[in-house]
């Protein structure tokens, strides 16, 4: 739960100092090999390692019972909450209920020390460096396609999905960010926005303390890349909904809950779960991706 727990250790968002450290800025130091052990893709729940930059990292690999290694497969790489850990986001997103149906694969990382060098906090890992190399690595190894490749996170991890989403070359193809956001000394530059189109769900709590900065940041986003909202949106009762198609071709999708905090809207398990929402975060991002590839 970052933001509601850097609350508690004395963050604070607005001066961009955090109790776990200064916002991480692009690493200047010459990029590291990445290695991984000789792996055996096949359907289960898999605890890996990716070392990188002198460190094992690890990750929990869910392949569906379909997964067959000889044909490509979606990616979903997940990332959690601050503090938290790969195990906590499987629990709470619950992805691989899907991921099973859909025949997808889904990453879970453990940020260093709890949590990832995003756009607020936390800590000084090159974490953009982690998860390009491990999506290169699913993709050479477990065959993931790299035109679906799609990044979603909570709280820190969204905040991280939005940094990776700016940072990370082209791999990615679409982000789901649940309580988090496009803020921070980073994003002050307008330069700071894909070079590659990056499709963008996004769901905001109307009772979370950081909502107006989340919403700040999706404007801020639409307007450095020239979306352009389209007519008024269906949405759920006490959810506004707004969709917007971008110069780029990407488009930016956003859900307003208007009861809710800072949390997983339809998650029924975890730290962060909101049932009652009146809708569910992982089934309109799941159907999100299946409708924004990678552009070419």
């Amino acid at each position: 739960m970052r933001r509601t727990k850097a609350v508690l250790t004395g963050l604070c968002l607005i001066v961009l100092v955090a109790a776990c450290g200064e916002r991480g800025q692009p690493s200047s130091a010459p990029p590291a090999t990445s290695a991984a052990p000789a792996q055996s893709p096949a359907p289960g729940d898999h605890p890996l390692t990716l070392r990188h930059n002198g460190q094992d990292r690890a990750y929990l690999l869910h392949a569906p019972p379909g997964y067959d290694p000889n044909r490509s497969s979606a990616l979903v790489i997940a990332l959690h909450f601050y503090p938290g850990t790969g195990a906590a986001m499987r629990e709470l997103a619950g992805l691989d209920a899907r991921a099973d149906k859909d025949n997808v694969l889904v990453a879970y990382p453990d940020g260093v020390g709890g949590g990832f060098n995003a756009l607020v906090c936390c800590g000084t890992q090159d974490d953009v460096g982690f998860l390009n190399a491990l999506t290169d690595h699913l993709v050479r190894t477990w065959r993931a396609d790299p035109n679906r490749v799609f990044l979603t996170g909570i709280s820190n991890g969204g905040d991280m999905s939005f940094r990776a989403a700016v940072e990370g070359a082209g791999r990615y193809a679409a982000i789901g960010v649940v309580s988090g956001g496009y803020s921070g000394s980073l994003t002050t530059s307008e330069s700071y926005v894909p070079e590659n189109p990056v499709s963008v769900i996004t769901f905001i709590g109307g009772q979370d303390r950081y909502a107006s900065i989340f919403q700040t940041g999706v404007r801020t986003w639409q307007q450095r890349l020239t979306c352009r909202p389209g007519p008024k949106a269906s949405g759920a009762p006490r959810v506004n909904r707004t969709v917007a198609g971008c110069a780029d071709g990407s488009v930016v999708d956003v859900y307003t809950i208007t009861d809710m905090g800072h949390s997983w809207p339809g998650a029924t398990a975890g730290q962060l779960a909101a049932p009652a929402a009146g809708l569910s975060a992982t089934d309109l991002m799941w159907e999100f991706f299946a409708a924004h590839p990678r552009r070419a």
